[in-house]
């Protein structure tokens, strides 16, 4: 009996150390695959940087010295004023509000009519259903220059042309809009919608009492890209907008734009005040964006 009591931790003592000293020869290879994969982030995050860094250098020149070889990453005579008379070269300050106008509104119902429909695909039971939502998300793959004379006739004889209410139309429905929020809405469990339609809740309130109040997270995933899109968009504004006084920023800035040179400095400054709302509203709602992408996928 003492034999066995003294000899048995001696026993194990050996396998433990061996443990160790495999985990010990582990660690290094282990520290290097992270050194190499954060080198390797670092690298793709500053290569995608480069030509934003290279548009804020750019906005703080003389239009002469944006193109200059080698490249001057740091002007020499640096231009603040660049920023400020911008606003009396263009109308900034109309494009800026026309183009802040234009995404909340079609953000506002994207999310709406992406919302409900999906509300629909997800919870609700009817016959084709989900033959439906294939063809109906089917229509990602076609390009918007397939249709895109049709639609513009159409608006052409409805009398829309030059107009906001043109581009809302347009684009208040997107079918990935409808594909993402009925995703997230098959991770929420079905017996939550049952238990309210048990007491006599409705479709309608299920949808904005349960639903909505569970998937903030994809909502601000579709708004925050279908703000981004919109602000960004470019050939939407340019068929359907005509008058000045009713373009965009991505619009306004061709402004600078000559017919035998442009004035790259004003362009590049007007881009950065183009991409500073878009950077002040993605870093507010990261958390969001992210949480909704990663959570969007668990459940076909």
């Amino acid at each position: 009996m003492t034999t066995t009591a003294t000899t048995s931790p001696a026993g194990r003592r050996p396998s433990g150390t061996g443990g160790g000293g495999r985990q010990a020869a582990r660690s290094p290879r282990a520290l290097a695959a992270r050194v190499a994969l954060y080198a390797v982030l670092i690298t793709a995050a500053a290569v995608i940087l480069v030509p934003f860094v290279w548009m804020v250098s750019s906005s703080l020149k003389r239009n002469n010295d944006v193109f200059t070889i080698p490249i001057q990453w740091i002007p020499h005579d640096v231009r603040w004023r660049n920023f400020t008379d911008i606003w009396t070269k263009i109308p900034m300050s109309t494009y800026l509000r026309n183009t802040v106008l234009l995404s909340t509104v079609i953000t506002f119902l994207q999310v709406l009519t992406g919302s409900f429909a999906a509300y629909g695909f997800a919870k609700v039971r009817f016959r084709g259903r989900d033959g439906l939502f294939v063809v109906y998300v089917a229509t990602i793959a076609l390009p918007w220059q397939a249709y895109m004379i049709p639609q513009y006739i159409m608006m052409q004889k409805a009398g829309l042309t030059d107009t906001f209410l043109s581009l809302i139309l347009i684009q208040a429905f997107g079918a990935f809009g409808v594909f993402l929020m009925r995703q997230y809405y098959l991770t929420i469990p079905d017996e939550l919608c049952e238990a309210a339609r048990v007491d006599g809740l409705s479709e309608y309130g299920i949808w904005a009492r349960i639903i909505l109040p569970l998937s903030r997270p994809a909502l601000a995933s579709l708004a925050l890209l279908t703000f981004v899109n919109t602000w960004n968009d470019y050939m939407g504004p340019f068929i359907y907008l005509t008058s000045n006084n009713h373009w965009t920023v991505q619009l306004g800035l061709q402004s600078f734009v000559g017919q035998y040179d442009a004035d790259y400095a004003m362009m590049m400054t007007g881009s950065v005040l183009s991409v500073l709302p878009i950077l002040v509203i993605f870093l507010l709602g990261q958390r969001y964006f992210i949480e909704g992408i990663a959570t969007s996928g668990m459940k076909g």
